[in-house]
């Protein structure tokens, strides 16, 4: 599945983030595209292991950590914080010195994340 990143003000795509497939089922892992589709960078789970372990015996009560690599650079965070009563992620650009990664893109990342995880929790 592919999302398109569209800016509201402008009617504009400013990217899209498409899932993985196959690859999802392990870890999560998704592709960050550009306004024409092309690939420039990974959103992932943080560590298979981690990844196996909450899909496996501890479910939320683990709760996910997400990168985002352009390049080989790593420009943002996701983490997510424990709660049992609601999907809380914080979302830290800060390594992300020279603006490479569209924060709109970013935020968005972190919506999808909310609803898929949020849908696969309930």
């Amino acid at each position: 599945a592919a999302y398109d990143v569209i800016d509201s003000a402008t009617n504009q795509k400013v990217g899209a983030l498409r899932r993985k497939g196959l690859k999802s089922i392990l870890r999560d892992e998704w592709e960050v595209l550009d306004v024409n589709d092309n690939v420039i960078g990974l959103l992932f789970e943080d560590s298979m292991g981690l990844a196996m372990l909450r899909r496996v015996l501890l479910g939320s009560l683990l709760p996910q950590n997400y990168d985002i690599t352009l390049g080989e650079t790593r420009v943002a965070d996701l983490k997510q914080r424990f709660n049992i009563f609601s999907y809380q992620l914080d979302l830290d650009f800060s390594m992300d010195t020279g603006n490479r990664l569209d924060r709109r893109v970013g935020i968005a990342a972190g919506i999808l994340l909310a609803a898929i995880e949020g849908k696969q929790s309930s």
